[in-house]
């Protein structure tokens, strides 16, 4: 098994400007960025576009949501996850019709890679499918006196996420009640 994690750097675009209507735009670069990956069978996971000390990056994350999830692990078999090819033809393409289109109108860094192996978790279907993953959640509220979990996923039941913290003990966490909640690499 081989892992491997690119990210594609395109820059883009004339001189830079300043921040005014960047936010303005963010969804029409989600829009096409969206279109450009449904027609890989890829799914947008994240778009961030911000000004950083090099200059404006824009920052676009795929994922594939029926690749399989070997449980104990956060990734996928080679090949089955997002490819370096799915981040390459994302990368060309969006930034081809962000050009045409003169959507950004001024410099930028197109990158373009999955979530990663650490990857944020986003709600009950991302419990749902990494379940046998190993994950830290940080709680807005304390469940049982503790506002950090982290364990093996188990899934759902009703609103609560089941969490394996030791020894077969399951913690019942209400969703609600995560602010974050992020993957843990394991070996």
């Amino acid at each position: 098994m081989k892992w491997v994690q690119a990210h594609f750097f395109r820059f883009r675009g004339g001189p830079a400007l300043d921040s005014t209507g960047e936010i303005g735009r963010l969804e029409q670069i989600r829009a096409i960025a969206g279109r450009v990956a449904q027609s890989r069978r890829l799914e947008l996971f994240d778009v961030q576009f911000r000004r950083e000390a090099h200059g404006w990056m824009l920052r676009i994350y795929l994922d594939k949501p029926d690749a399989p999830v070997r449980a104990g692990r956060a990734g996928t078999v080679e090949g089955e996850g997002v490819t370096i090819e799915d981040c390459q033809f994302v990368s060309t393409e969006v930034g081809t019709l962000l050009d045409v289109e003169d959507v950004v109108g001024h410099r930028y860094t197109l990158e373009v890679s999955s979530p990663g192996l650490d990857r944020p978790l986003r709600g009950p279907a991302d419990y749902r499918r990494f379940a046998g993953c190993l994950a830290r959640f940080v709680l807005g509220e304390p469940v049982d006196g503790q506002t950090h979990v982290r364990g093996r996923l188990r899934g759902m039941d009703g609103d609560d996420v089941l969490v394996e913290v030791g020894n077969d003990q399951v913690r019942r966490i209400p969703a609600p009640r995560i602010s974050r909640a992020r993957l843990e690499v394991e070996f």
